[in-house]
């Protein structure tokens, strides 16, 4: 038996407001990953994880895809829905997967709400693995969840860049007060 070969994807950089973001798309022009350039390896390793060791080229992604996501960070939110995207994972981490995108721009979904939504009350903390193991950032909006109390706790592209996407997004925060 021959093994399979690895599957190649096209790498491109697309400048946004809160850094290079990497877009990894396949050769049927579907995106297949999306991180940061500062968390390349991090992606890297969710690719890894979901296609074994695919080959990774340079080469641009296609023009709907840059020109929807240049669109939403130009404030044109609904431009993500534009977008053709596929994964692989777990029927767990893909139920989840498939649930972020409607959790509508400019609002925010706690992980239990998520949870509950996917009548699996009890695995809030399997959604926020899911959730953090989501390799395509922004278009599947893993930022949009928050925690119970309206904190904006992990995010894989760092904290900052979740509230930037949020408040892009127009949700207003609470404001952390620190006790020093």
């Amino acid at each position: 038996m021959r093994a399979k070969p690895p599957e190649t994807f096209s790498l491109d950089r697309l400048p946004t407001p809160i850094g290079i973001a990497l877009l990894v798309t396949d050769a049927e022009g579907a995106l297949r990953a999306l991180d940061w350039e500062d968390h390349e390896p991090r992606m890297r390793e969710l690719l890894r994880l979901h296609y074994g060791t695919p080959v990774l080229k340079d080469g641009r992604a296609p023009d709907d895809i840059r020109a929807a996501l240049s669109g939403y960070f130009a404030g044109d939110l609904d431009r993500l829905s534009t977008i053709k995207w596929r994964v692989t994972g777990t029927l767990f981490q893909r139920k989840v997967w498939t649930a972020l995108p409607a959790i509508p721009a400019g609002t925010t979904m706690s992980y239990g709400a998520l949870a509950a939504q996917l009548d699996m009350p009890k695995a809030i903390r399997a959604v926020g693995t899911a959730n953090g193991s989501n390799p395509i950032s922004v278009v599947v909006p893993c930022h949009r969840l928050i925690g119970a109390n309206g904190s904006l706790t992990g995010y894989g592209g760092g904290l900052k860049r979740k509230q930037w996407l949020l408040e892009h997004e127009g949700v207003v925060l609470k404001v952390a007060r620190s006790h020093t």
